[in-house]
């Protein structure tokens, strides 16, 4: 299933390595793009999305959609 996720925080390189790397913790396949200007994750993978979302939270960051 193909989510998009609106978060705030990312401001660098590191901080979009530590939401893909959260993420294919919990889903090795998962593809994950990232643009950080828009603040938006999209997110393809087989896990729920809370679960995802909940992941990138315990990243340090905010999910708002």
């Amino acid at each position: 299933m193909n989510e998009i996720f609106t978060v705030q925080g990312m401001t660098c390189g590191h901080c979009e390595k530590a939401v893909t790397t959260a993420i294919k913790l919990l889903d090795p396949q998962a593809q994950v793009t990232i643009d950080r200007t828009q603040n938006r994750v999209e997110v393809t993978t087989t896990q729920p999305r809370d679960t995802v979302a909940a992941a990138i939270r315990e990243e340090g960051y905010q999910v708002t959609a």
